[in-house]
Parts: C-alpha cells; structure tokens; sequence
C-alpha cells in the first residue's frame, strides 16, 4: 500500500469473499486510517485499516470520487 511521501505499508483484510479475484482491488485509491498500532491477522503485520461499508451482504471499499494524490489526508 503505498501512503504517500515514500511510505508503504501492508495492509490485511477479511475481503476475500467479497472480492476473490484480487485484480479488482489493483489500483484503487482507497481510504486507510494509518495511525493505528500494527496488529497480527492471519500470522500477517498489518499496519493500517482500510475503511468499507457493509450494505446487507455486500461490502464495498471506500474510495475518492476523483483522483487523489496517495498520502491525501482524510479531513
């Protein structure tokens, strides 16, 4: 995941059955909350969330109506 200004993070979420063909989420502008401790999922680092809504049983990542530069603050 790339934040911005250099820095890159991994990030783990539960999405595979809402988006099991990983091709779907390359290049998505997303919305990640990064000041969060790191925590293990999975046996993996994560460090960050990446924020979704749940809409009865589908789950649908948040993301910009525009382009955006990676590292944009969430105000």
């Amino acid at each position: 995941m790339d934040l911005g200004e250099g820095v890159e993070r991994q990030l783990v979420a539960g999405l595979r059955p809402y988006y099991p063909d990983k091709a779907a989420l390359l290049g998505k502008r997303i919305i990640v909350v990064a000041n969060l401790a790191p925590a293990v999922l999975r046996g993996i680092e994560s460090r960050g969330m990446l924020l979704a809504a749940q809409d009865g049983d589908r789950v649908i990542i948040l993301t910009t109506d525009e382009p955006m530069t990676p590292g944009s603050k969430v105000l």
